[in-house]
Order: structure tokens, then sequence, then C-alpha cells
């Protein structure tokens, strides 16, 4: 329907009839579509964030590195690695030994942690421009260039400079970091409220297959690949992200009532539901209350849950690959395989917590509040106590530490259902800016457990392992307990106040002009004058 002076509806002249939740197509809908090459996209992110904690363990000569730090009880090494020997492939340590860089434990934590040093600084500013230009462009720039750096960081690793490395490694997590503020804009402008869980959690569940298809892939690689094995697993990530990129541009809008394929019936579904939450008009710019927003309690709530959400996660993301190369002695080709399955239960994990949270919200048997609550526990203790067990396991139970580990990524896929959307349950128009603030400070948790870790496993034993877990159960069950007490579901009053929108006055000369001059007809059955009170600043 076009913007014409006879179509009232398309100026807020005439209130078009509510649409049904159940009127809408799903499967041919364009939100559907957003998620779908969203769930690419984070594909992508996660494959570049990824990629170094398979490759640094073929890329290192760990025989060389263990020699710089022998373990203080050497016999009782020995015999648990006598112990397991057979019992997984390649475990004679010929292929996944002789890495070409000498880097000690140290370094390879600052290598792995130095993509969060960039992840964090972009997050306020992602959710920032976000909002300003819209998540379309941020998205899109941030894929180009991390794609660009990724192409550039076998050059730089090869250079013998240790920094040039860290610094491709920064401009990656400086790129990405606008990813999740930019597609929480985004939804801002797109989720409708009864769908929110189900379609933040399609669109972030690409991370996890990201997890999934880049632990094995990059193994492989690291054997089998082009141009000297481990580099290739950054030439292929890397021209893949900019290829998506291309397709991001040419595919998405910012709002539905910019997209030019959407369906009338969806466009007002979308505007109807989010019309008190949302400002759809060009030239507005958000000025963020940005004392309020802080000092806000369900804002803290969910500051604190995804930080002690990401400290386990990024824990477990980085330390996967090394866990299961010391303690479990797989070889770089299973290693790359084991690791993959506990997010590949994480990625199914979401899409089914996702459409129980919306089912659960929909009947009314819950509250949007306690919906975030209880999914949020759920998937902060539950891993927690999967890792307690892990921690006892010795590598003769290989298959065993396996699946618990499997349990513990899995069972924390609630967490999209809870404070992942949180965001955009509380204040819709601040969403990007929102998941920037809180992601901000829990990504420092990105580089510092990193080097938590290597920290405590220098002898690269079950027993420093062992604590490393014990430390993740206890920040995890912190930040749930801290989440169930103070998080909301509801729209905050500064939210819903919607004050702060610089510019021009909402409404427009040519609607007031129509409102002014418009008959009424005889079949309308509402109207609806737009801006009638005074504009607010």
């Amino acid at each position: 329907m076009s913007s014409t002076v006879e179509d009232p509806y398309s100026f807020g002249i005439v209130e078009p009839p509510e649409v049904k939740h159940k009127e809408v197509p799903w499967w041919t809908s364009s939100r559907f579509g957003l998620a779908i090459i969203g769930f690419l996209g984070f594909i992508n992110v996660y494959a570049l964030r990824v990629n170094m904690s398979v490759a640094v363990v073929c890329m290192v000569n760990h025989t060389a590195v263990r020699d710089m730090h022998p373990s203080n009880d050497t016999s009782t090494n020995n015999n648990n690695m006598s112990g397991c020997q057979g019992l997984q492939t390649g475990i004679s340590g010929t292929d996944d030994e002789g890495g070409e860089f000498i880097w000690d434990k140290n370094q390879q934590g600052l290598i792995l942690g130095s993509f969060f040093w960039g992840y964090l600084a972009t997050q306020i500013p992602g959710g920032w421009l976000a909002t300003k230009f819209g998540g379309k462009c941020v998205f899109a720039l941030s894929m180009l260039i991390s794609g660009a750096a990724t192409l550039a960081t076998p050059i730089a690793a090869q250079s013998g400079h240790i920094w040039l490395l860290l610094v491709m490694r920064i401009i990656i997590g400086l790129g990405t970091g606008t990813a999740f503020p930019a597609m929480h804009a985004m939804w801002g402008h797109w989720a409708p409220v009864l769908e929110r869980s189900k379609l933040t959690a399609m669109t972030y569940a690409g991370a996890q297959l990201g997890n999934v298809i880049t632990f094995p892939s990059a193994g492989l690689l690291c054997q089998y690949g082009f141009a000297g094995g481990w580099p290739s697993i950054f030439y292929v990530l890397g021209g893949l992200s900019i290829i998506w990129a291309l397709a991001w541009i040419l595919l998405v809008s910012d709002t539905p009532v910019q997209h030019k394929r959407i369906s009338e019936i969806e466009k007002r579904y979308i505007t109807q539901g989010l019309k008190d939450t949302v400002n759809d008009e060009s030239g507005q710019r958000v000025s963020v209350p940005w004392l309020r927003v802080m000092t806000s309690l369900p804002v803290w709530a969910i500051i604190v849950a995804n930080t002690t959400s990401d400290w386990g996660a990024y824990t477990l993301l980085t330390g996967i690959p090394t866990y299961m190369n010391e303690v479990l002695k797989f070889d770089i080709a299973s290693n790359g395989l084991y690791s993959a399955l506990p997010y590949i239960g994480f990625w199914i994990g979401i899409y089914i917590s996702g459409w129980m949270a919306d089912c659960v919200r929909e009947s009314g048997c819950l509250t949007t509040t306690w919906t975030r609550k209880i999914w949020e526990v759920f998937g902060q203790v539950m891993p927690a106590i999967a890792l307690i067990t892990l921690g006892f396991l010795e590598c003769t139970q290989a298959i065993l530490a396996v699946v618990i580990l499997t349990l513990a990524v899995t069972l924390s896929a609630p967490v999209f259902s809870g404070y992942v959307v949180n965001h955009v349950d509380i204040a819709p128009p601040y969403a990007g800016v929102l998941f920037g603030i809180s992601n901000t400070i829990a990504a420092s948790t990105g580089f510092i457990s990193p080097v938590v870790t290597n920290f405590l496993t220098h002898s690269q034993t079950r027993q420093e392992w062992q604590i490393v877990f014990y430390v993740t159960a206890a920040v995890y069950i912190a930040g749930a307990i801290f989440y169930l007490v103070f998080a909301s579901g509801e729209l905050q009053p500064w939210a819903r106040e919607r004050h702060g929108w610089e510019g021009e006055p909402m409404s427009s000369p040519k609607i007031t002009e129509l409102q002014n001059t418009r008959p009424l007809q005889a079949n309308d059955q509402k109207t609806s004058f737009i801006n009638s009170s005074p504009a607010r600043t």
C-alpha cells in the first residue's frame, strides 16, 4: 500500500484494525527471514572469535612449552599419561606436539584473550551507533573489517612479532563487538512482544552453530588444509564472513517500514505491537536517560547475569580444546570434533528453550518476569553442577568427561531466553545501548578468564583444571542468585515515557494538514490524531 492521501492508515489518521498474532504468516515472513540471515551472520561472528582456540593447538610446539614448565609432580603426571595411552587417537604426540611457534602458557593466554580487548571497547559505541544509524550498516561494516583482519592473521603470526598477531585479534574483536548490540537494536524494531524469545534465540543460536562448525573444520584444516594447514583456517573463515556481509547489505532493512518486500499485514502487526516502545520516524535521534538506566536494578541484574554467564562461556569456549588436549589427550582432529559436541547441544537447547519461553508467556502460565528468572537461573545453576562433576574425571574416563562437558554447555542455553533478550523487554528503544552496556562489562571476562585459566594450568594436570571448573561454578551460582532477586521482565517507566527523543517535533506538517483538512468518513470507527499534545523534548 502506498503512502498517499487516499491511504489514511499510512499517516496514522485512521487507526487500522488490530492484527491478531495468528493472522500473520510466520514461515514466509520478513521477520523470519531476518532471523535466518542474522543466524548465518552469527555463525560467522563466532567462527572468527573461536578459530584461534583451535588453531593455537596446532600452531604451538607443546613439547617445547612443557619443557619450559615441567610439572612439580612428574611421576604422577607421567603415570596419568601412560594410563591414557591408546585410549584416544593420535596421543603419541607426533602431529599435535610440533607446531612452529614456541609460545608459553602466558603468551597463549594473551593471544586468546586479546580478541576481547577490542570486543570490550566497541560494545557501548556499537549500541549507540546502531541506535543512531541503524543496525544494518553497523553489522555489515563490522563483519567487513573483521573478515579482512582474519585474512591478515597468518601473515601477522608468521611475521615473528607476536604483538602484530595481537593487533589483528584486537581488530577482529573491535569489529565483532558491535554485532550483538547492532542485532539487538534491529530486534527492538522487528520483534513482536510474543515472539521475542524465539526470534532472538533463533538468531543468536547461529553463534553456537559457529562453534559447532568451526571446531571440527578448523581441526581438519590444521592437518589437511592448504597454505601449510593452520593458515587456511583464517583464509576460509575470513572470506566467508566478507561474502555474508555483502548479502546482508542487499537483503535487510533497519525497520519494517523501510523493508521493500514485507507484506502489509506483517508490517501492521509489528508496528502496532511496538508503537508505544519504538520510534520509527526518520531524522529522529535518541538521547539515552543514562542516570536512570545506570540506577535501575533490573538493568544491573542483566549486567551481573551477562558477566557471570560470559565468564563461564568464555572459560569453556577458549579452554575446551586445550582441556581436551592436556587432560583428555585427544589429538587435534579428534579435539576439534569433540570440542564441537557441547555446542551442538547448546544450539539445539537455544531453540527449544526459546520456543518454550514464548509458549509459557503466551499461555499466561508465567509472567515475563518469572519466565526470564526461571530460565536464567536454570541456565546458570545446572552448568555449575555439571562443571563440579567434571572436575573429578580422569583421562581414563574421557568419554564420560565429554558427555558431562556437553551437558554443562547445553544446559546453559536457557540464558538466551533469560538475560539475553531481557534488554528488549525492559526498554525496547534502548535495547542496543543496554546490550552494549552489559556486554561491555561482561566482555572483560573474555580476556581475564583465559589468562586465569592458563595461570592455573601451567602443569597441564587434571587437578589444576578442577580448580578452573570450581571457580567457574561459583561465578555461575553467584550470578543466578543476583538475577533471581533483582531482574524484571516489565517495560521500565523511563523507557515507557520515551523521553529524550531529539530533533523536530514528531508531528509532520503534511500529517497535520491532512488531520485538519480531511473530512471524517461515516465508516471511520476510530481516529488517532498523533501528537495532538505538545511534543516532548
